[in-house]
């Protein structure tokens, strides 16, 4: 039967379907073999062929109808899967099902009064065939899902049969070890299959399914209650799949294993097509949606790989009950990890790859996909990120990372990737050797649009965070704090910074310490703080090789002594909030290459217009994101108790939160505003008083820039004077000579903010990751028009 005939008669009986007003009895397979068993219809026809409306219409109006067409569907899913799909005829049907029920899924989501359709048990629909009780029916999403995980490691469907001859009986479905039929060689497979495209393209039809399941937690508004948990996902990734482990082991190496340059010969993928990249964007999106898991509220194991528990248990605490959390954590294996951080390093940088033949090698798009996936095995598992930050290969994560920061900062539709590039480092610079690592020389020149420097990959950092900060749009403003946290973070282990580097910390500071900033909004003043203790922290801990910011310094005195006598009467205060919004002059520098652009850098543009977008919860302020760590002599951490927080002995940075304000910009909860120091009036409208700019002025950690500019001022002026100097480097080259032993007050200990887990972070991510498949799935669109609750779609 030709092609055209198939769609016609599937048009047929759905047009049947819903004109028909009494219920058609489940027995009456001539009427429903119609919408699979003869029909030989793509996905993308299925969509164009049942139209919203009337999904919407059957369930409204005949829902017994919409019923059995579900329950019929995953019963032959369910007998495909039985049988192990040997005929040509048993894979169409498959297929078919599979379509049909990705297209009115969603619809079933979308209405409250069925969604507990699939958990309710059909009659007869027993776990062992008709004649048993119906208390052991399983409920239709369980048989579906079941189904689905057995048709993955279907042999001559789904995987290579391991049958060499024809005689041999055909492999039957339950006595083959699915371990046997991974995917693809990496995490504990070594043997990688024969690629056969046909697989590919049943596996994503398969997973597009899946996902499709998962996705009732679109249709939920969000809520930090861990407890509502996703049950589709729940029941996937326990115990009752007997599966789960070829299938994460089989998800996570077709992943990582991907090469999108194929054979290395430019213009590959224009001349065959790549089946495996849908595949290999299926399984991730798969992946990171099994793997939504909330680790702030488990017994999640700590660093050293024990679990937070007390001597007195004499069990190991029970892993997370999802079976792929629970094996990702437990990944341990060098070779395991180095494949696993290769991969996903080689897809992140793919689209910054520039050839000299423009569109030669194949541009992937799920780069926000392997954020997601990369930040949940550095959260779930410790080992990986102690292993990530073991060498400088932590280096080919960061590179793509400020990259597509660097990029997407003047586009709105992009905050989310802002976002989780911002909490990845967030994590990475909660531990030491992430800033050991940014001393690296930066020698690979990525096409960025940033000023020209010579330097190390501390100085990218700063530079991107400065452009980000400088001339990105309005919504990133609440990532100023988590920017400079990173900064601080890592500040005590920055061995040299380019004068460009130093020159864009000064330039922060300037335009931070504005009376008009800093007198704008309640916690403004936070940026301050954080950027004097950049630079305590590098004058304590690297003064020799970083006279760059030493001269920037001294060259910028005016800025600290402003903000040493900072005005606190109200008439100043108000003086101080008239002034109109002034950007600082960009610093001009004698010689500085500042206005040299990369070579093949394009500005970061805003988003097309009519581009869509979906919404995000707020991210939880800074003071909630992180937990204080002390770094001890020996390179260990402890973490600062917040109750015990004794007033600051002098010469020590006050901590930055002493004030109680949520740091939020946009604050997820009201009820945490502390009203301090009449800060907050009656309506709402916050105004600054002489006590509150009192309150932190008198904390700020000035004595240590104040004593070196004091003793190094009056030197290099003598030098100036002395030697008729105007030229810098001579300058230079004796700050590089000087020392300030004994000169500076004691160094206080270093204090280092890590991220710690918690549920506003877990809601984020959730309705980050869906918004991400959302977009993502347009062909076939498979949530578009229906009302998703998780988020908000918006047009730019």
């Amino acid at each position: 039967m030709g092609s055209a005939d198939s769609k016609l008669n599937f048009r047929k009986a759905v047009i049947q379907l819903t004109t028909k007003t009494q219920p058609v009895e489940a027995t009456d397979d001539a009427f429903w073999d119609q919408f699979w068993a003869d029909t030989a219809t793509s996905v993308q026809d299925v969509f164009a062929l049942v139209p919203a409306a009337e999904i919407r219409a059957v369930r409204e109006e005949s829902p017994s109808n919409l019923a059995t067409l579900c329950y019929k569907a995953v019963e032959k899913l369910v007998q495909g899967a039985e049988s192990g799909c040997h005929t040509e005829k048993e894979r169409q049907i498959v297929l078919n099902c599979c379509r049909l029920l990705t297209r009115i899924l969603p619809y079933i989501f979308e209405d409250p009064d069925w969604r507990g359709f699939f958990w309710s048990t059909v009659p007869g629909a027993g776990r062992g065939g008709g004649d048993e009780d119906d208390e052991n029916a399983r409920p239709l999403a369980e048989s579906l899902l079941l189904a689905v995980a057995d048709l993955l490691f279907c042999p001559d469907f789904t995987v290579q049969s391991h049958r060499r001859s024809t005689v041999d009986t055909a492999e039957d479905i339950h006595s083959i070890d699915s371990c046997e039929y991974i995917w693809e060689a990496g995490v504990g497979f070594a043997h990688s299959p024969q690629p056969n495209y046909i697989h590919d393209l049943n596996r994503t039809e398969l997973l597009k399914l899946l996902l499709t399941c998962f996705s009732e937690a679109m249709y939920l508004p969000p809520s930090s209650d861990s407890s509502n948990a996703n049950p589709w996902v729940q029941f996937f990734c326990s115990t009752e799949n007997r599966h789960a482990l070829p299938l994460f082991t089989s998800l996570l190496n077709v992943v990582c294993a991907y090469d999108p340059v194929g054979y290395g010969i430019p213009y590959n993928h224009l001349l065959f097509s790549d089946y495996r990249e849908p595949l290999v964007e299926e399984a991730a999106q798969v992946l990171i949606v099994t793997l939504d898991y909330d680790s702030s509220t488990s017994s999640s194991p700590t660093v050293d790989g024990t679990t937070t528990g007390t001597a007195m248990d004499d069990v190991d605490p029970p892993g997370p009950d999802n079976l792929f959390v629970n094996y990702l954590s437990r990944i341990h294996r060098e070779e395991d990890f180095q494949f696993i951080l290769k991969g996903v390093a080689r897809l992140l940088s793919n689209p910054l790859v520039q050839t000299y033949l423009p569109n030669s090698a194949k541009k992937i798009q799920f780069h926000q996909e392997l954020l997601v996936l990369f930040w949940k095995l550095c959260d779930f598992n410790k080992k990986f990120l102690f292993f990530v930050l073991k060498s400088s290969d932590v280096l080919d994560i960061l590179v793509p990372i400020l990259y597509f920061l660097n990029d997407a900062r003047a586009d709105q539709s992009r905050v989310g990737l802002m976002h989780i590039g911002v909490f990845i480092l967030l994590l990475l610079s909660g531990e030491r050797n992430f800033g050991v690592r940014l001393n690296k020389p930066y020698s690979v020149r990525v096409p960025m649009d940033i000023p020209v420097f010579t330097g190390t990959h501390a100085d990218l950092l700063i530079i991107v965070f400065h452009k980000i900060i400088t001339s990105g749009h309005q919504r990133l403003q609440p990532l100023f704090d988590c920017l400079l946290t990173i900064v601080v973070n890592v500040s005590p282990y920055l061995k040299s910074l380019s004068m460009v580097a130093a020159n864009k910390l000064l330039h922060l500071l300037e335009a931070f310490s504005t009376t008009w900033f800093l007198f704008s909004a309640v916690q403004n003043h936070h940026l301050v703080f954080f950027l004097l203790e950049v630079f305590n922290n590098i004058i304590q801990y690297q003064f020799d090789g970083n006279s760059n910011l030493v001269y920037a310094v001294i060259r910028k005195r005016n800025v600290f002594h402003q903000l040493a006598n900072l005005p606190t009467d109200s008439q100043s205060i108000q003086k101080g909030l008239q002034r109109k919004k002034k950007t600082p002059e960009p610093i001009s520098r004698t010689n500085s290459q500042d206005g040299v652009s990369m070579e093949g850098s394009r500005p970061a543009a805003p988003a097309e217009p009519g581009t869509l977008k979906t919404s995000l919860v707020a991210t939880p302020g800074i003071d909630k994101l992180t937990e204080k760590s002390q770094v001890s002599e020996d390179g260990t951490m402890r973490s600062l108790e917040p109750e015990s927080s004794q007033p600051p002995p002098e010469g020590n940075p006050p901590a930055a939160v002493s004030d109680g304000e949520p740091w939020s910009r946009e604050a997820s909860h009201p009820r945490r505003d502390r009203r301090r120091l009449s800060s907050a009036s009656s309506s709402g409208q916050w105004t600054p008083t002489p006590d509150w700019v009192m309150s932190w002025k008198s904390k700020l950690p000035l004595q240590t820039i104040m004593r070196l500019l004091q003793v190094l001022v009056p030197q290099v002026e003598k030098i100036c004077i002395d030697k008729g100097l105007t030229d810098e480097s001579e300058i230079l080259k004796f700050l590089q000579h000087g020392t300030l032993v004994g000169l500076l007050p004691v160094p206080h200990p270093i204090l280092i903010r890590k991220y710690q887990a918690n549920s506003g972070t877990a809601m984020w991510f959730r309705t980050y990751m869906w918004g991400v498949i959302y977009l993502r799935n347009v062909d076939p669109p498979i949530w578009y028009d229906t009302d998703v609750k998780l988020f908000e779609i918006q047009r730019v």
